[in-house]
């Protein structure tokens, strides 16, 4: 899992006043909570949040917290981070503190590997889920889930149940549910339409 440093600052107030003042500075409000410690309100910097979660791992990398004395060397992750409705920039952020020594729930990406046969006969590969829950220790939340699907054909269907996950790592789930399926491919509207030629034909 990737690794990051990200340089915060303290704040002692809240309110959008502050807010707006942090962000006219070029920083943005956020707070680190977690269970055993107090939260903390601290500032960040959006350009070096968001190169810190550039990575592969995005916002399950692992961001070790440096320069507010409170949070100072504490590893967390981005939990939750607020845009602009229209311009789409950084607003505010959340930050969840991580014990590295007690598992904990992650998101991860579905990734396939391969071309199925029924995607080589004309059939459609279609993505149910795209992140899937992951079980376990933080240093060890993988990139991505992948799923070979070179052997299924039109028809085939992948339940979570049949997913394998890396070592160390668990899939929880109450409900098999699917994951991925291959179609039957779409006919085309001319098809369609000749297709209905042939039966009123066959009707007369």
């Amino acid at each position: 899992m990737a690794i990051a440093e990200l340089n915060v600052t303290l704040r002692e107030k809240a309110g959008k006043g502050v807010g707006r003042k942090l962000r006219a500075q070029g920083l943005i409000p956020a707070v680190v909570y977690g269970k055993n410690i107090e939260s903390c309100k601290i500032a960040v910097e959006p350009r070096a949040l968001e190169k810190a979660v550039s990575s592969g791992s995005g916002w399950n990398t692992l961001l070790t917290l440096k320069g507010a004395k409170p949070v100072d060397g504490q590893v967390v992750v981005l939990k939750e981070l607020n845009l602009h409705a229209i311009h789409r920039n950084m607003v505010s952020a959340d930050f969840h503190a991580i014990d590295l020594s007690h598992k904990g729930s992650f998101m991860v990406p579905v990734v396939t590997v391969g071309t199925s046969v029924g995607q080589k006969t004309g059939g459609l590969l279609q993505m149910l889920r795209h992140e899937i829950e992951v079980v376990c220790l933080p240093n060890a939340v993988p990139q991505s889930i992948e799923i070979d699907v070179t052997k299924l054909e039109v028809g085939d269907v992948v339940h979570i149940a049949e997913v394998i996950a890396p070592a160390g790592v668990e899939i929880p789930h109450d409900v098999n549910f699917t994951v991925l399926t291959i179609s039957a491919p779409q006919l085309s509207v001319d098809e369609v339409e000749g297709e209905e030629v042939e039966t009123e034909g066959d009707e007369e």
